[in-house]
């Protein structure tokens, strides 16, 4: 780099070197000439330019003043040179200061109206504003004062008026930034870095007077630009907030208006300009408040829930110093002051919230000495006035608006901390909020999704994980959308409840819930976090002060039990815990109906029948039937139904281990929910039992059911004996055998017996209750006592390993030579010999009991005893009329299977007792159960192998390979919307189960053959891509079976290799498929070669 050369600092020197630029550029007024200068005027040190200010200043000045058109680049570089000299330069005289404000307005204003900007570039604007910037710092002493005299009034307006059209006007953020700065500055507010004038409280008053004047102009124009275009950007926001907020905190100060020198008269010489001067008399200073108020809700609406953080912390600046400096004088801004502030304390930026809560504390700290019933006063106004409107606002603002309205309220709670108790004794503030919350959060009950989705036994199990994995329903609400919004109002519910008297709320909101079906719900919810904020839980203490320290308001424990108990009974009772949910009847319904005696119906519709909590109901003693109701209340229904088993889990935080005395009148009817059809509540069911597993300390779901399971057990147990009454009794079994363990077995025996004797009493009635549960046991069962292996997988262990041996012809001829003279009766005697020699004798360690009593049979397992006894019952519920009936069982059968797989003793005779009955299901059938049977058929065939190869030889296989032959062609032809039919569905599910009942029965070489010839068809690329794929499975297996036999019926239908003799002397071979041209069935039968036989050429 080349030296920087020094600094001239001798002002002879200097002036000798810079009067020749300063006299060419006054005789030639010309860019070039001002471009000279200025790169002269940085060779001269700050000290030696001070002296040399004014001398420089002149042919500058003298450039602007040239009458007649200038360029805006010549005035543009004239102005950047002054601001070069005012920048390292101090304004010593109070005639340079004024004069250059007004030659500097003048280059950018319109000469027809001063107050306007003319039509120039904005690198001038932006030149000028800098250089204006400039001047107002480069004030010396006290001469900025004199800025704010009587006579400066209209410079000083003109001035002010062009700075705040170039801020609202102007389409470049960067000008309207630097407009609102030097405005700013003007108005003694900047807040940059650089050292400022402080002025003395005479001055200060001095300076609010004469800005009272253009205080209505200010405060409206800023106000524009906060409320203005989102584009505008947030700095020239922020600095908008900044010129109102200290604007009106000058002009509205209380210690100038409380001041004796406040109310100057103007002298008689100032003429008409005395006019322009305004008296800040009480009479103005109350009219004005009101209209700053009408402003000032205005900038809070807009900057609180602006989207940049800056915005909304100098919301909090504003509220902060208006409320320190004029709270006197502003009396009705200090509400939407005080609602700016509240609003900011649940602010997503922790920045914002931290300088919230200290401007909230230091507010608390100035009135706990003067007026703090005041404030409260005013803060319990307040919540009044906005609960008042948060419906309509609810209904009438966008989300964003709803949000920071929400956060207002939320706010007000948190201020007022211990104070809310207090405020809730008053009848119509309790009033007033309940039923603002009642009202914002109704439901929207319209989605017809909700009464259609259903559950089955999958969706029952799908909570035995300890986890929340499961789907939850997401509420839809009619007036808002935003999820925040929901959480927002629930930390409400729960502030509510952290520093309220439970009692009174829990009485109220019970009232409520009692007086109209409209409010249920959400009272309901409402009452679930008030509970929840009453043990501390989500709730956050604000600390301000003594007065709002953080304290420990959590209730007792004997206030939440009383609280938990009475919603507990509420909740629970057969009006409210048994309600419609289905929108039409099932067969489930019609067969609870059919259990129901019209006498039975009179002795149960009346509740005070039943007092205890435990006593289940049935949805038929409604007075509404079902088929009636229309969607809109079954959904409602649904959701009372799913808030309430929120509530149950609320409760259950709330007390904690102290619940566990209430789990024998709540288990019970939360499991009786999770085993509803309606998807959604038991949804929410199986989360109540994970939350209430939690609370109450059990490590898992199961172990919740397990150690109340002695109780559960002993309800369910009457209640199966009075069916007519508790026809639920079969879901609440259902449920814990889809959650427990094989520990709660012998427990559940006797009541197992007790269906099955049920079941044999009266089929036709009972059979659909209970049918749930019969499959629930087997699942559990099934899950309890897994198989250890599978028979097909050590057939097929055996043969891969058989592969893999090396193939030795020798040996194979002759073997196939001695198994030839056996099949002739040759060398059986010899055989028979050997092998009696080789019969080993018995072990020393086998039992002497078990050769001298053959005939004792060892007792069963219990398992295996209660499998076979399901098994017994499912033979004759495989007739019924009912399909639906006919599936269930037919799942329960094919899980019975399962549990006997390992015990062929008596699996077998229990197969042979089935199989008529279940070939009636194979047959003629509905295609759904022919499905199910067909599923039953495989798992048969994989337990018990050859047992049944005779009879699905001869009874079976015929019909399924002509019903596989028969949808051959149709299936080939079909579009993708055959995929969708049952016909599609049964020949995918025969095809993917053939094979392996093929291999497992090991059956001959003419069944092995039907089955080939009719699966053949569905090698073709033509049928869909998934019957394909069960088709190449099919044959897999096969091949498994007989490779040689297939290797060769695919050559016979492609074979893209020709086979060379390996001795001149053998005859060629000669296959059908050979030299045949490339077709439908080609590309799966070269794979099915390839996979299973190796490379094919």
């Amino acid at each position: 780099m080349p030296p920087v050369m020094s600094q001239i600092s001798d002002p002879k020197i200097a002036f000798a070197y810079l009067r020749p630029a300063c006299v060419l550029l006054t005789r030639e007024p010309t860019a070039t000439n001002v471009a000279t200068l200025s790169s002269q005027l940085k060779e001269v040190n700050d000290a030696t330019l001070q002296q040399l200010q004014e001398y420089v200043l002149f042919p500058l000045r003298f450039v602007l003043k040239v009458p007649g058109p200038r360029k805006d680049k010549q005035v543009q570089a004239v102005v950047e040179a002054m601001s070069y000299v005012l920048e390292n330069t101090c304004v010593r005289s109070w005639e340079t200061l004024r004069d250059l404000l007004s030659e500097l307005c003048l280059c950018v204003c319109s000469p027809a109206d001063p107050g306007n900007p003319a039509e120039t570039s904005e690198e001038l604007k932006s030149a000028v504003l800098r250089c204006l910037c400039a001047l107002l710092h480069a004030a010396y002493g006290d001469i900025v004062f004199k800025l704010f005299e009587p006579a400066m009034l209209p410079g000083l307006g003109a001035a002010i008026s062009l700075l705040l059209a170039l801020g609202e006007k102007e389409k470049s953020r960067d000008i309207q930034a630097a407009a609102l700065k030097c405005l700013q500055a003007l108005t003694l507010q900047c807040d940059c870095p650089l050292e400022h004038v402080a002025p003395s409280s005479e001055e200060r008053c001095s300076v609010g007077s004469i800005m009272a004047s253009f205080l209505p102009g200010i405060t409206t124009a800023v106000t524009r630009i906060i409320t203005g275009d989102l584009r505008q950007g947030h700095a020239v926001t922020v600095r908008a907030i900044k010129i109102w907020s200290r604007t009106v905190g000058l002009v509205m100060e209380d210690a100038q208006l409380q001041g004796t020198g406040s109310q100057k008269t103007p002298t008689a010489d100032l003429g008409r300009i005395g006019q322009l001067v305004v008296p800040r008399t009480p009479d103005w200073v109350k009219n004005t408040a009101g209209k700053l108020c009408i402003l000032l809700k205005k900038v809070i609406s807009c900057s609180s829930a602006h989207q940049h953080w800056r915005v909304r912390l100098e919301t909090v600046e504003l509220a902060d110093h208006l409320l320190a400096g004029c709270s006197q004088a502003l009396g009705e801004c200090v509400g939407p002051l005080l609602e700016a502030l509240v609003g900011a304390m649940n602010d997503d930026e922790p920045r914002v919230r931290e300088r919230c809560e200290a401007a909230l504390a230091e507010i608390s700290q100035r009135n706990r000495s003067r007026s703090a019933q005041t404030f409260t006063e005013v803060l319990s106004e307040n919540l009044h006035s906005l609960a008042t409107s948060l419906p309509r606002l609810m209904r009438t603002s966008d989300d964003q608006k709803k949000l920071f309205v929400l956060n207002v309220f939320l706010g007000y709670l948190k201020v007022l901390g211990p104070l809310v108790s207090v405020v809730l004794n008053s009848a119509a503030h309790l009033e007033r909020i309940s039923k603002a919350l009642m009202q914002v959060l109704e439901l929207d009950v319209m989605d017809v999704r909700i009464v259609e989705e259903r559950s089955y036994g999958d969706a029952i199990e799908s909570g035995s994980h300890d986890s929340h994995s499961t789907h939850v329903q997401r509420k839809h609400f009619l007036y808002f959308t935003d999820d925040r919004i929901f959480c927002v109002l629930m930390e409400i519910c729960r502030t509510l409840g952290y520093y309220g008297n439970i009692y009174l709320l829990t009485d109220h909101l019970l009232d409520l819930y009692r007086q109209s079906s409209a409010y249920r719900k959400q009272a309901a919810m409402v009452l679930n976090e008030t509970v929840r904020g009453a043990a501390g839980i989500g709730v956050t203490a604000h600390g301000q002060g003594s007065e709002f320290e953080a304290q420990t308001n959590c209730a007792t424990e004997e206030d939440l039990k009383a609280a938990v108990m009475s919603a507990m009974e509420e909740y629970t009772s057969v009006s409210n815990w048994h309600l419609i949910t289905a929108s039409e009847e099932t067969d489930r319904d019609r067969q609870d109906q059919k259990l129901l005696s019209p006498s039975g119906l009179l002795s149960i519709s009346s509740k005070s029948c039943y007092t205890n909590a435990s006593a289940l109901q049935v949805t038929a003693s409604l007075p509404a039937s079902p088929s009636s109701s229309i969607v809109h209340q079954l959904n409602s229904n649904i959701w009372q139904l799913c808030i309430q088993l929120e509530g149950v889990a609320c409760f259950a935080q709330a007390l904690g281990r102290d619940f566990r005395p209430l789990l024998m009148t709540s288990l019970y009817a939360v499991l009786e929910k999770a085993g509803e059809e309606t998807l959604l509540v038991s949804q929410a069911a199986l989360h109540s039992m994970l939350d209430i597993s939690q609370a109450c300390g059990y490590a898992s779901l199961q172990e919740l059911i397990n150690e109340n399971s002695d109780y559960l057990l002993n309800d369910v147990s009457l209640n199966l004996q009075r069916l007519s009454q508790h026809p639920q009794a079969p879901r609440v079994l259902t449920v814990m055998l889809a959650h427990t363990d094989c520990s709660m077995l012998p427990l559940v025996g006797d009541i197992v017996q007790d269906v099955l004797m049920a079941l044999d009493l009266s089929y036709d009635h009972t059979a659909p209750l209970f049918c749930s549960v019969l499959h629930a046991l087997m699942k559990a069962l099934a899950r309890w006592f897994p198989t250890t292996c599978s028979r097909t997988g050590k057939s097929k262990s055996k043969q891969t390993s058989s592969d893999q041996e090396v193939f030795n012809a020798r040996q194979f001829l002759l073997d196939y030579s001695k198994q030839k003279e056996l099949a002739e009766g040759i060398g059986i005697e010899e055989d028979e010999e050997t092998e009696d020699l080789e019969v080993p004798p018995p072990a020393e360690s086998e039992d002497v009991d078990d050769i001298t009593d053959p005939d004792v049979k060892v007792e069963l397992p219990l398992h295996i005893r209660i499998t076979k006894d399901v098994f017994e019952r499912c033979v004759h519920l495989l007739s019924d009329p009912s399909l639906r009936l006919r599936l269930k069982v037919l799942d329960v059968l094919e899980l019975c299977v399962h549990v006997l797989s390992e015990r062929e003793n008596e699996l077998l005779p229990l197969a042979h007792r089935c199989w008529p009955p279940l070939l009636q299901r194979l047959t003629t059938d509905d295609p759904l159960a022919v499905l199910r049977a067909f599923r039953v058929l495989c798992t048969l065939g994989e337990a018990c192998g050859d047992f049944l190869r005779r009879r699905v030889s001869k009874e079976v296989l015929p019909r399924l390979s002509a019903s596989l032959a028969r949808q051959a062609p149709i299936s080939a032809k079909a579009g993708p919307v055959y995929s969708h039919t049952l016909a599609y569905k049964l020949q995918l599910a025969v095809l993917q189960g053939l094979g392996s009942l093929c291999q497992r029965l090991e059956l001959g070489e003419a069944d092995l053959d039907a089955v080939c010839e009719a699966c053949l068809p569905y090698l073709s690329c033509r049928q869909p891509i998934r019957l394909q794929e069960a088709c190449l499975s099919v044959f897999r297996h096969l091949i498994q079976v007989d490779p040689d036999a297939f290797w060769f019926t695919l050559n016979e239908v492609h074979c893209a290799d020709s086979y060379a003799p390996p001795h001149p002397d053998l005859l060629p071979i000669r296959l059908g498929g050979m030299g045949r041209p490339r077709d439908e069935f080609s590309d799966n039968v070269l794979k099915l070669l390839r996979e299973e036989f190796g490379p094919v050429g």
